[in-house]
C-alpha cells in the first residue's frame, strides 16, 4: 500500500507541475503557483518520510504534516478553479482522495496507539 501511495503522490506532484505551466503570467497567479507547487510537491516528499517512521508516534506526527500539505493543496486548487484559469477538476479529485486516505490512516494508527495504551 505504501508503494502505491508513494507512486500516487509522485504522479500528483508531476501533474501539478504540468498544470502550473498553464496558469497565467499575472502577479497573483505567480504567487499562487509558488505556494501551490510547494504544498503539492511536499505531499509526496513528506509521505516518503512517513514511510521511514520508527514508531507509531513518529508516523502520526509526520503524517499530520502530509495531511496539512494535502489540505493546503486543495485550497490552492479551489482558488485556481474559482478564478477559472484552468480546469483542475482531476487534480482536485486526486487531492481530495489523497487527503481522505491520510485522514483514514491517521485515525487507524491513533486508535491503535490509544488501544495499546490501555
Amino acid at each position: 500500500m505504501q508503494n502505491l501511495i508513494k507512486e500516487r503522490t509522485k504522479r500528483f506532484a508531476l501533474d501539478v507541475i504540468e498544470l502550473i505551466e498553464l496558469l497565467p503570467n499575472s502577479a497573483s497567479a505567480k504567487v499562487i503557483s509558488y505556494q501551490f507547487t510547494k504544498s503539492a510537491t511536499s505531499v509526496g516528499a513528506n509521505y516518503r518520510a512517513v514511510c521511514r517512521a520508527r514508531s507509531d508516534n513518529e508516523f502520526i506526527s509526520k503524517l499530520q504534516i502530509v495531511l496539512e500539505e494535502a489540505d493546503e493543496t486543495c485550497y490552492w486548487l479551489e482558488l485556481i478553479q474559482a478564478k477559472g484559469w484552468v480546469d483542475v477538476s482531476c487534480q482536485l479529485q486526486e487531492a481530495n482522495e489523497l487527503t481522505a486516505i491520510f485522514v483514514s490512516s491517521l485515525k487507524t494508527v491513533k486508535n491503535r496507539v490509544k488501544n495499546s495504551n490501555k
